[in-house]
């Protein structure tokens, strides 16, 4: 019985050595994913399609938005699976765009990618230009989400209200006029070679938004509950002035840096918690000779160590299968965020021959590379369910995205659907969305691993276009460098 028993668990050791193997040395096209996660972003624009849009299924849609106010808002993204255009969100989207480009251009020049990057950074950027037009006035949302949420319709055909929301000199939103600064800050950057007149546009306005942010200092809740700030806003004060400094290297904007801006060290990047990132952007600086961010470098380290699974100090959740885990909710955020975030800094440590040290353990950038390799390589499939979390990407990926554009079958604009109806039809059903929604990374598995391919489950399968603007630097890299499981 013994020997039996032996037999048994060496063999289960064999398998277990030959599935992880097998993992280990799985191969992904990251070329291919990267192309789809930019044309995913096409899916989510909002106004007049230009004629080279890619996804077939998607045609104009809120052409008439901002009427109301008597501005013209058509344009920009919506955020995720509804129709509702949130204005903090899409800048997000917008400066880890940028960023992407910025750091990242030459991988993603050679990927072929360059031009459809920036087409999809300039749809935001009109936008928001649009937008912030007149002085200390932000437009920051467009549509009604209790009505929106009513009705399970294609953008094509929704007849739900636009509502207009502002933030302004007596109903100030410090986040979201910062966070519009960083994201036309950094586009500026990128755009500068290769439209001078329009970076100076977009650097102009991002000044404009940040005193305007600085002077008229408060929190906007207009977005609540979907876009709640709960970290306040020091962190976007100081991600818009990082930006601005980079953008411009005005000493103004150094000083508020260093003497007016607050900072802490964190565990997690988003859309609501700016500090790691800029503790990234700034250690790029420290590296390069501006000594007097030292402080922000250390950080920057602190973040790296309460991250990595294996610094002493790790605090976000793991699951079995190896994923980071915040919250249920659109989790992959944070996935495609750490990734990025380890990605540009295990290249600052390579450039710069550094490691990083976290109590009695001392990291690589090769190291910090593997962990943000891991995290993205589970979501495009080497994970316990080994299904893809991208939409028309990889082995069995998701048919049933909680999106309502790709789940509704196409129809004629002037359609009229019944909102009641329309969750019967198009969303309480098993039947797989009409439109591939390619490229979408939703939401992601639980922290058992478990992910259920249901449109009902938004938690697990609704995509957002920050997650996939944090993943599109990581696979440029990926995809440059041939780096394979």
């Amino acid at each position: 019985m013994a020997k039996y028993y032996s037999c048994c668990n060496f063999l289960i050791f064999f398998a277990l050595f030959l599935n992880i193997w097998v993992c280990a040395n799985a191969h992904f096209n990251y070329k291919e994913a990267l192309t789809k996660s930019i044309i995913f972003l096409e899916a989510q624009r909002s106004g007049k399609l230009p004629p080279n849009h890619r996804p077939p299924w998607r045609g104009d849609s809120a052409l008439d938005d901002g009427k109301e106010a008597g501005v013209d808002l058509v344009g920009g993204y919506y955020d995720a699976g509804d129709n509702v255009k949130y204005g903090f969100p899409m800048a997000f989207t917008v400066t880890t765009l940028a960023w992407a480009a910025y750091f990242y251009g030459p991988e993603i020049q050679d990927s072929g990618e360059m031009n459809n990057l920036l087409d999809s950074i300039r749809w935001g950027t009109d936008y928001l230009l649009k937008a912030s037009v007149q002085d200390n006035r932000l437009f920051v949302q467009v549509g009604d989400p209790k009505a929106d949420h009513q009705c399970w319709v294609r953008p094509e055909n929704m007849k739900t209200p636009r509502t207009v929301l502002e933030i302004n000199q007596n109903r100030p939103g410090t986040e979201i006029a910062a966070e519009t600064a960083a994201a036309l800050a950094a586009s500026s950057i990128v755009f500068r070679d290769v439209d001078k007149p329009y970076a100076e546009n977009l650097l102009n306005r991002a000044k404009k938004l940040f005193q305007f942010a600085e002077e008229h200092q408060g929190t906007f809740d207009g977005a609540c509950p979907f876009y709640c700030s709960y970290s306040g806003y020091n962190d976007e004060l100081l991600w818009g002035a990082t930006w601005l400094y980079i953008a411009t290297k005005d000493q103004q904007y150094s000083q508020y840096i260093l003497e007016e801006s607050t900072s802490a060290v964190v565990y997690e990047f988003s859309w609501d918690l700016k500090f790691a990132g800029v503790q990234v952007l700034l250690s790029q600086l420290y590296w390069e000779g501006q000594k007097e961010f030292q402080t922000f470098q250390e950080q920057a380290n602190g973040y790296i160590c309460s991250v990595l699974p294996e610094s002493p100090y790790r605090q976000p959740f793991m699951t079995p299968g190896g994923l980071i885990h915040f919250r249920d909710g659109a989790n992959s955020q944070y996935v495609t965020s750490t990734a990025f975030l380890f990605s540009v800094y295990s290249d600052l440590l390579a450039k710069h021959n550094i490691q990083v040290t976290c109590g009695d353990k001392t990291f690589t950038h090769v190291e910090l590379m593997g962990f943000a390799k891991q995290e993205m390589d589970y979501l495009l499939g080497n994970n316990p369910v080994k299904r893809s979390i991208m939409v028309g990407f990889g082995q069995n990926p998701p048919l049933h995205a909680h999106h309502r554009g790709a789940s509704v079958p196409m129809m004629a604009p002037t359609e009229d659907v019944n909102c009641g109806m329309s969750f019967v039809y198009w969303y309480n059903t098993d039947a797989p969305n009409p439109n591939e929604l390619t490229g979408a990374i939703l939401g992601g598995p639980d922290r058992a691993d478990n992910f259920i391919d249901s449109r009902v489950n938004s938690s697990m399968t609704e995509p957002c276009t920050y997650i996939n603007s944090l993943a599109i630097g990581v696979l440029a890299k990926l995809a440059k460098h041939h780096i394979s499981s």
